[in-house]
């Protein structure tokens, strides 16, 4: 695996569609709905389109997977996935919380991911062994107690809508600070220290892939809500190793 030539593609499409970003975030958008009413915009759709179109012309024989338009299947072991704004909630309300993900999978395992805010232009990039950020190493802060934890989510509704919220709450009121710096950006914060867990109860295969290889390289834990592989689940919990059981077993409770 040609690792720098991966990494060097995405810093180079991160430059580009930093540009796209910014050329539409705080402007009056037209926002559509999507099937399943979530909000998508014409960033969301240019960003994609951009990422599709450079894949093929680089690396011709893989595939691609994006949010907003589907699959493009290729011949290699290898394609991309994509979700070109990953928060798109907080782009239309001008909140710079938002990022784009873009991970590198083998034979169904993401090998390569990246997190990229493109206000604050933080470009996080994981192979599973480590992960830097704008070209620092980085990792997960010690953390030892879920009594001094800080915990991040994206949607405070979100475990009452889709997993049973008792047990949520309680890790809410165990940890020292609970906060919604979420989206893609919680998962940037706590893989370069600044917070310690992050927790979605619902996800989609393009929130989840990028993820793995930058916490997993960071030193951290990634699961699904309940412990399992979260390559295969719909749901993400993210923190330090030493509080990960900790933390599971309030999500179970």
């Amino acid at each position: 695996m040609d690792f720098p030539t991966f990494r060097d593609f995405v810093i180079r499409f991160t430059g580009q569609s930093r540009m796209i970003a910014r050329k539409y975030f705080r402007t009056r958008l037209d926002v559509l709905s999507k099937e399943d009413m979530s909000p998508v915009t014409i960033a969301d759709r240019e960003i994609e389109e951009l990422f599709r179109n450079e894949v093929l012309r680089k690396f011709p024989g893989h595939g691609v997977f994006g949010e907003e338009f589907g699959e493009i299947k290729g011949t290699s072991p290898y394609y991309w996935v994509i979700d070109p704004i990953d928060g798109t909630k907080s782009f239309i309300h001008g909140a710079p919380l938002f990022c784009t993900l873009i991970a590198l999978m083998k034979d169904d395992e993401p090998v390569f991911g990246a997190i990229h805010n493109p206000i604050l232009d933080d470009l996080v990039l994981g192979d599973g062994t480590s992960a830097y950020h704008n070209g620092t190493k980085v990792s997960l802060r010690p953390c030892t107690s879920l009594s001094e934890a800080t915990l991040l989510t994206t949607d405070p509704l979100g475990p009452e809508k889709y997993r049973e919220p008792k047990g949520f709450d309680n890790l809410a009121k165990a940890c020292k600070l609970y906060r919604t710096w979420g989206d893609a950006y919680g998962y940037f914060l706590v893989a370069t220290g600044f917070a310690d867990i992050m927790i979605d109860p619902k996800m989609s295969k393009w929130d989840i892939m990028a993820l793995i290889p930058v916490i997993k390289g960071a030193g951290g834990t990634i699961t699904d809500y309940y412990g399992g592989d979260p390559v295969k689940g719909d749901s993400i919990v993210v923190s330090n190793p030493a509080i990960h059981n900790d933390i599971l077993n309030y999500l179970k409770s």
